[in-house]
């Protein structure tokens, strides 16, 4: 088999960045959107058999977009990573309507509208892997990182798993990774006290980005065909099921 395309989705910063590598480095082609689209680019200059696009994924017609300019540069997508998101650290009976709208619109708006529209891109062709970025936040209600970034997060799971049973019987698998704490910029830029956090954790220690963009590319993997609809957890002890 030729060289598959994956969309990677918040792309071009943090943990999106380290999962664009990942699948770069196993040797896929690698389609990186991002909100900014001039760090996409240079990503993809740097990396060679990639390409950047400027996208917003709360605006559906760019998540359209999206997947039609993939086609027309790669000619074919195989996998798409859900990673965008956008949190905002407030608290919660603080959180105005607008806030809560823009971060929907993102986190679950913009992963609902991906899967859509790829999944049936995937349906058609009888062949896809969907990678969607939830989070602890979703599964234990989130600390530092906002409400409405909890709740979004949430979705994203429900989301998963209807997406997972509706396109399973067309060669199309649908999970999610839920990372915790993550030593990554943007844990960093929210918590004053980063080795109080890690203290917190039963493992000891944050999470590291560059084993979750392992975690999504086996899901992303042709290998991975029985295994939709799940969740998987790296969260260093902090929920257990």
């Amino acid at each position: 088999m030729s060289a598959q395309t994956a969309v990677v989705t918040g792309g071009a910063h943090g943990l999106g960045e380290a999962i664009v590598r990942r699948l770069h480095a196993d040797g896929y082609r690698v389609a990186i959107a991002d909100l900014d689209g001039a760090a996409a680019e240079a990503l993809a200059k740097e990396l060679g058999e990639a390409k950047g696009y400027a996208v917003d994924v709360a605006d559906r017609a760019a998540v359209d977009g999206l997947l039609a300019a993939a086609l027309a540069d790669f000619g074919s997508v195989h996998v798409l990573v859900n990673n965008a998101a956008r949190t905002q650290a407030k608290k919660l009976m603080d959180i105005t309507a607008d806030e809560l709208d823009a971060v929907l619109k993102v986190n679950l708006g913009g992963t609902f509208s991906a899967c859509q529209v790829f999944g049936a891109h995937f349906a058609a062709q009888g062949y896809g892997r969907i990678v969607n970025m939830a989070s602890l936040a979703g599964q234990n209600g989130g600390t530092a990182t906002g409400g409405h970034y909890a709740s979004s997060k949430g979705a994203v799971l429900s989301a998963t798993k209807v997406f997972a049973r509706e396109l399973a019987p067309h060669g199309v698998t649908v999970n999610a990774v839920s990372p915790g704490p993550q030593d990554s910029p943007m844990v960093r830029s929210i918590v004053d006290d980063v080795d109080g956090l890690a203290r917190s954790i039963p493992v000891g220690r944050l999470g590291d980005p560059a084993f979750i963009a392992r975690m999504v590319a086996l899901l992303a993997s042709p290998g991975a065909a029985s295994v939709t609809g799940a969740c998987w957890d790296a969260n260093g002890g902090l929920y257990l099921r």
